[in-house]
This record gives C-alpha cells, sequence and structure tokens, in this order.
C-alpha cells in the first residue's frame, strides 16, 4: 500500500510539474514584448472602436487617452455611458474636444436587454458603429499605438472573434501586487495555454468581432443568453465552426491602489461567471496552483527519508521560478516578493473554488446579479 501510495505521489507530482511548466512555455512564446510596433496595413479597413464608460477608475484618463494615439488611420471611436449624469462623462467630452481629428462620440441611455449592464451600455454603440469590423473594449484597457494592427494580424480564415486577457500593470501596494499574481502568470497563463491548444475563449476587456457573424447569430442581444458577454461570445463563435483567437503580447490594465474586497470580489465573481458557464472546466481548476503537487512532493520526501524543509523549499523555487520567468521575458509586473503573493494566491484557490459553487450572486458596478437565475437579482 505504501509503495502504490509513494509511486501515486510522484506520477502526480510529475504530472502537475509537467502541466505547469508547459503551460509556462506556451505563454513565453506567446506573450513575450514585440519587437516592434506593427504599422497600417496598406488596405487598412475601417474600425469602430467602443468603449463602454463608468465611473472614474484609476488610469481612465491614460485608458481613455491611449484610444485617441492609435497610429491606424481609419477609425472611429464611440464612448457609451449609461448616464449623462455620470462623472466619466466630463471627462470623455474633454477628450473628445482636445481630439478634433480623430471621428468620437458620446453615447448616453440605457436600454435593459439583460442582466448584464455592459451588454445593456453598449448596445447603443452597437447600432451607431459605421462599419463591419467592431471591437468592444473596456474603459481600462490601455492601448498600444498598434491596438488594431495586432487585433487585425491575428484574425484568420476560421477566426469569429479576436480578444485578450487583461495584464495588471502599475500597481499601488500589497493587494494590487496580488492581483496582479491572479491576473497574469495564473489566469493569462492557462488563458494563452487553452488558446495556444486550439481552446481559445474570449475575455471581455477586449473583443473584437465582425458585426455580420454576429448579427447571423442574432444580434447583440444573443449575447444576453449569458450572464457575461465573453461567455456568450465564444459559445456562438465555437457553435458556428470558428475559433476564439488571443492576441499575442496582451494588452496591460493599469491597477494602481487595491483593497483586498476589490480583489477577492472580482475573483469571486468570474470564478461564478466561469462556473455557470464552462462547469466541466470549472471542475478543473479543484487542482490548481501549488498546493496539491506539493503536499504530493512532502509525501515523496517523507517516504524517502529526506528533509521535508529541504524538499519544500526546491519545490517552491522550480514552481514560482518558472512564474517568475514568465512574468519577465513577458515583461509583466515582477515584485520582489513575488513567491510570498503567489503563495497566498495559490492557498486562496481553493477557497476561491468553493466560494464560485456556494452561490450565484454578486455585485458589478453597484449592480445586483444572479447567474443562476440570468437576471438582476433582488434587493
Amino acid at each position: 500500500m505504501m509503495t502504490f501510495a509513494l509511486w501515486t505521489a510522484c506520477a502526480f507530482c510529475g504530472l502537475a510539474f509537467a502541466v505547469h511548466l508547459g503551460s509556462i512555455a506556451m505563454a513565453i512564446v506567446r506573450c513575450r514584448r514585440p519587437a516592434r510596433e506593427l504599422p497600417p496595413p496598406t488596405d487598412a479597413p475601417p474600425v469602430t472602436i467602443i468603449r463602454p464608460v463608468c465611473g472614474i477608475d484609476n488610469f481612465v484618463e491614460t485608458t481613455l487617452r491611449s484610444t485617441f494615439a492609435l497610429d491606424y488611420p481609419n477609425y472611429e471611436i464611440l464612448f457609451c455611458a449609461a448616464s449623462v449624469r455620470d462623472p466619466v462623462v466630463a471627462l470623455v467630452n474633454g477628450l473628445i474636444a482636445g481630439h478634433p481629428s480623430v471621428p468620437a462620440r458620446l453615447l448616453a441611455g440605457d436600454e435593459r436587454i439583460s442582466a448584464n449592464p455592459k451588454l445593456n451600455n453598449v448596445l447603443k454603440g452597437w447600432r451607431a458603429a459605421a462599419n463591419d469590423r467592431i471591437v468592444m473594449a473596456d474603459s481600462n484597457v490601455l492601448m498600444p499605438r498598434d491596438y488594431i494592427q495586432r487585433l487585425l494580424a491575428t484574425w484568420r480564415t476560421d477566426t469569429g472573434l479576436v480578444s485578450a486577457p487583461p495584464i495588471g500593470s502599475h500597481p499601488r501596494g500589497f493587494w494590487a501586487q496580488m492581483e496582479c499574481t491572479f491576473l497574469n502568470t495564473y489566469q493569462a497563463r492557462w488563458q494563452y495555454a487553452a488558446d495556444t491548444i486550439g481552446l481559445g475563449f474570449a475575455q471581455g476587456k477586449t473583443l473584437f468581432y465582425r458585426r455580420g457573424d454576429i448579427e447571423a447569430a442574432g444580434g447583440l442581444r444573443a449575447l444576453a443568453s449569458e450572464a457575461a458577454e465573453d461567455a456568450a461570445s465564444t459559445k456562438i463563435v465555437r457553435a458556428s465552426g470558428r475559433r476564439v483567437r488571443l492576441v499575442d503580447a496582451p494588452f496591460s490594465q493599469p491597477l494602481g491602489e487595491r483593497q483586498r474586497g476589490d480583489v477577492w470580489d472580482r475573483q469571486v465573481r468570474w470564478a461564478r461567471l466561469r462556473r455557470d458557464s464552462f462547469r466541466s472546466f470549472y471542475w478543473l481548476e479543484a487542482g490548481a496552483g501549488a498546493a496539491l503537487p506539493l503536499i504530493a512532493a512532502v509525501v515523496i520526501a517523507l517516504a524517502a527519508g529526506q528533509s521535508v524543509m529541504a524538499a519544500a523549499a526546491a519545490f517552491l523555487t522550480l514552481w514560482y521560478g518558472a512564474e517568475m520567468l514568465l512574468a519577465a521575458i513577458a515583461g509583466w509586473h515582477l515584485p520582489m516578493l513575488y513567491p510570498l503573493h503567489a503563495m497566498l494566491r495559490d492557498a486562496m484557490l481553493p477557497i476561491l473554488w468553493i466560494e464560485g459553487w456556494r452561490a450565484g450572486a454578486f455585485v458589478w458596478r453597484g449592480n445586483a446579479m444572479d447567474v443562476n437565475e440570468g437576471r438582476v437579482a433582488p434587493n
């Protein structure tokens, strides 16, 4: 029995390490910093960028201003606000006035077609868009000058949607650095690994569509079939026999200061959305992180009569050293105490996974939602 347990621990630890290092290798290939900006194509197609705005986030002026600085000859910007009384409206109007050479408008109003407030907000922008190629980008995405070129370069003949996960940058304080370990070396890494093996899925920070594809599936209202528009987009694209693809070298989201509740609530919200939309894959998250393979490494050390402390130290050095290598090559934020942040993240993952199953309710930008019922939760 002891021999079987030992072999099981060895096999599990070895498999976990292989998968971990394999996902990191794939992410390194996909996420390394571009050597140069892509020039606009000679036949640059017209593109509409829809940016929903709500409230004053950290770095919001910087991220929205980046929309006007794109090195692309033929694009329009449609900012969407649910209310003209939103404090971000004055900022948007100032940016539009300060960049008269870039076609840009602010659209205000809220037509409810779903429990998803962002989808309700962007509906008017979708209707007003002048072009077939449409990008929906959150207000906290920092766009590089070749943002549109990189989206276009990712499109293939079998593509139905191009997306990109957020990469946390410019953190201030402990919990913002914690959020970087969630967003970058954990979530983005696994998303790029899935995309590399042909299982790409969308992330709502950047969604690049062809209008005709979505209209053929029922229009923007079809994205209300799921609690999250990115999950609905993924399912629509897959059902059409096409692929979701991720942009190489994803775009950053400047974080600024974060509180513990901000980070935890966001991760719980995303966990519940993943559980609701992709339940079979959510089960696999139960084994994510370093906790279980570390236990297996300790069992192996005990059975071999070796120092448990030395085995644990070697395991953690290799495990988190590989993550740090990814962050360094990709140019992502890499604090000196990264292993401590990553260990705390991995200790939180089992609790987060359970919390994802516990309920379906969450609050997003003041809106109470429930993924189980697909509607606004009662107050």
